[in-house]
């Protein structure tokens, strides 16, 4: 199969064995936190102070991790095929880029940044954010960071609605494949004549829509994947 433009397509699955909590499996974060509390704009509307809190255990967490064999398979492909690869991801951690990725598309928001509330400004997080915290451009005391929370619309869909209007091979790397509209994706793709893979751990909810699929550890699956396109 000659590939021209591949979409993949990012989950938790790719950074846990970085050491970043999942909050799907069990023992993930869906165990210890109400996402209600923690994820949802209501959430922050009523306790400020513990969503940050929340995050900021998150981008600590997140800055002592490493980048694994996944992350650096997945660059090492996009840096091989610079025009012919999207890296959609789902995850708000700064792994791909720190393993070398050129470019990726961060649908559900990074928790390096933090943005206002009230106007939408965007500025690096720092270690620590409070409710207090003024914003740069407005100085309104309404830091959140810039991740989308359940009930809030994902980043650059229409990019991605394009990058998979083009796709002829579509690929999902550690999903639950139970969060749309990325759980979407591979139906999208598939309608417009895409072939699909599934790469998990397990499969996912809608594992029964890909073409193909590949079971195991992400830093054992993907890097043997890449290097069978490339080497």
């Amino acid at each position: 199969m000659s590939l021209t433009r591949i979409v993949l397509l990012t989950g938790a699955g790719v950074s846990a064995e970085s050491g970043l909590g999942t909050f799907r499996d069990v023992g993930g974060l869906w165990d210890r936190y109400d996402l209600a509390d923690v994820a949802t704009p209501e959430g922050f509307a009523r306790d400020p102070a513990l969503v940050l809190d929340f995050y900021n255990a998150r981008r600590a967490n997140m800055r002592a991790a490493s980048p694994n064999a996944a992350h650096q398979a997945l660059a090492r492909l996009q840096r091989a095929w610079p025009d012919r690869v999207t890296l959609v991801t789902q995850n708000i951690d700064d792994l791909h880029e720190r393993a070398g990725s050129p470019a990726v598309v961060h649908m559900h928001g990074e928790l390096g940044q933090a943005r206002c509330a009230a106007c939408g400004h965007l500025w690096p997080a720092p270690e620590a954010m409070s409710p207090a915290d003024p914003c740069p451009a407005c100085t309104a005391p309404a830091t959140r960071p810039d991740v989308v929370w359940f009930g809030e619309i994902p980043y650059h869909m229409e990019r991605i609605g394009a990058a998979l209007a083009e796709a002829d091979l579509f690929v999902a790397i550690g999903t639950s494949g139970a969060v749309y509209p990325a759980a979407g994706f591979v139906a999208e793709a598939a309608a417009r004549g895409a072939r699909t893979l599934e790469i998990n751990l397990a499969p996912s909810d809608v594992a029964d829509a890909f073409d193909d699929r590949l079971l195991g550890p992400a830093t054992k699956t993907v890097p043997a994947w890449v290097a069978s396109l490339i080497d």
